[in-house]
């Protein structure tokens, strides 16, 4: 017979919501340097439940990757075997703090050496963006798995699958989702945000009417009287045509331009009667 080949399927893992929460606080503890632990559950035909985790103390830290060392195994089978002498460790999850959600070469090393089990995952977060991911194996190889199932056990319900590589959120983005709600409730009234609306526009309305008087200047027509030195402004509507001919709008519909100050016309001095002597003649030359 020949050797039968790895399953090339991508395992089922399903994750506890509490399990997820206390993974993130572990990582955001401390956000420069990569933390680690140990992944606590059982198989379930192909696949696996993560139950619960152990943090792994005192393991070596270097800024960009994480060891671990002897006492850090110390520590983890120490507590696995006092709180979960019937379960078993189905993988290990470590920080990227601000790197991103990715198995590194160091990460990798990691997980063929002391996770090389098929149904034993690597649960990778970035506490800078809240980006998480899980890792496994498929066949030969290591891939991020599409498919992750969140259980909330307070509600005894599983999460459906996703479709995503990495989970749906569990329970502490449940509460960040009910706090914005509550903080979106208060707010200003109603008609605050009406004045504010109307203030804004007007104040809009006046700053467009500044620019375009100063951006696109309009005639103005003067006209000069030499004879009576005035100076009249001509009627709205005057304006100098592109062909340089004076058009203005009293002209143009048969009026006249206005005379303001203009200097009267002369009039006509009626002669003044002469008063007559007494009883002379005055046809009669005097001597």
């Amino acid at each position: 017979m020949g050797k039968r080949k790895p399953d090339q399927r991508q395992p089922r893992v399903t994750i506890e919501g509490e399990v997820l929460r206390q993974i993130r606080q572990h990582a955001r503890s401390n956000s420069k340097t990569e933390v680690c632990g140990v992944l606590i559950g059982e198989e379930i035909g192909s696949g696996m439940s993560i139950t619960a985790r152990i943090p792994g103390l005192n393991a070596a830290q270097a800024g960009t990757y994480v060891t671990f060392t002897q006492d850090t195994w110390e520590h983890i089978y120490k507590i696995k075997d006092k709180d979960f002498p019937d379960e078993r460790i189905v993988g290990w999850y470590h920080s990227h703090p601000g790197f991103g959600v990715f198995l590194s070469d160091h990460d990798t090393f990691i997980h063929k050496n002391f996770f090389s089990s098929a149904m034993q995952v690597a649960w990778v977060y970035d506490p800078h963006s809240d980006e998480e991911g899980c890792f496994g194996w498929a066949g030969e190889r290591i891939e991020r798995l599409s498919e992750i199932h969140v259980k909330d056990d307070k509600g005894g319900e599983e999460a459906g699958e996703t479709g995503k590589p990495e989970p749906v959120g569990g329970i502490e983005d449940d509460q960040k989702i009910s706090e914005s709600n509550e903080d979106s409730e208060i707010g200003p009234p109603v008609w605050l945000k009406w004045v504010l609306a109307v203030t804004s526009h007007l104040l809009l309305l006046a700053i467009g009417v500044v620019v375009t008087w100063m951006f696109f200047p309009r005639q103005i027509i003067f006209f000069v009287d030499l004879y009576n030195k005035t100076i009249t402004q001509g009627p709205p509507g005057s304006h100098i045509d592109p062909d340089g001919r004076l058009s203005v709008p009293s002209l143009r519909d048969g009026g006249t331009l206005p005379e303001k100050n203009s200097k009267p016309a002369p009039q006509e001095i009626a002669p003044q009667p002469t008063k007559p002597d007494s009883g002379k003649d005055q046809d009669v030359p005097r001597k």
